[in-house]
């Protein structure tokens, strides 16, 4: 048999789940997936009350990853982080905090809490799609394991 004849895999789907309450943000978030070379499945939610009911629900298959705004009213993303990391279910599912907070106090407080990577929320969009590109290249190629400090945050640089 060639080469030729044998049928390729359909590229796989990334599901993402992105915690933010900013309308901006997530739409600049789905803009940038839209331009990127993957194929990507985008849900949101707008805040962390709404962020941890989709996750506790038992039909609704977990995302690949989940990008989560810290600053958010209502259930903030620390204590959206402490729960997954508390929760059997969860505590595996790749977290990238995606925030506008830079902060080094808070930085080693997410970093401690588990968190995967941190991502500052760029000022430019094409910074915007090279950062969550490289993210999503982590997450297709299963190299999601806790970074060591010097590599916890990503940048679009």
């Amino acid at each position: 048999m060639k080469k030729s004849d044998v049928s390729q895999a359909p590229p796989r789907v990334i599901n993402i789940l992105f915690a933010d309450d900013d309308d901006d943000d997530r739409l600049l978030f789905e803009e940038a997936l839209k331009e990127l070379p993957l194929s990507t499945q985008l849900t949101t939610v707008e805040n962390g009350n709404q962020l941890m009911e989709r996750l506790a629900q038992k039909r609704t298959k977990l995302p690949d990853v989940l990008f989560l705004d810290l600053n958010m009213p209502g259930k903030n993303g620390f204590a959206c982080l402490k729960e997954i990391k508390l929760n059997s279910k969860l505590e595996k599912l790749p977290v990238f905090i995606f925030s506008t907070a830079n902060d080094p106090d808070m930085l080693n407080l997410v970093y401690k809490d588990a968190a995967h990577y941190y991502i500052r929320k760029p000022a430019e969009f094409s910074q915007l799609k090279k950062v969550i590109l490289r993210a999503l290249t982590l997450i297709s190629q299963k190299k999601i394991s806790l970074p060591g400090k010097d590599d916890f945050v990503l940048t679009g640089e």
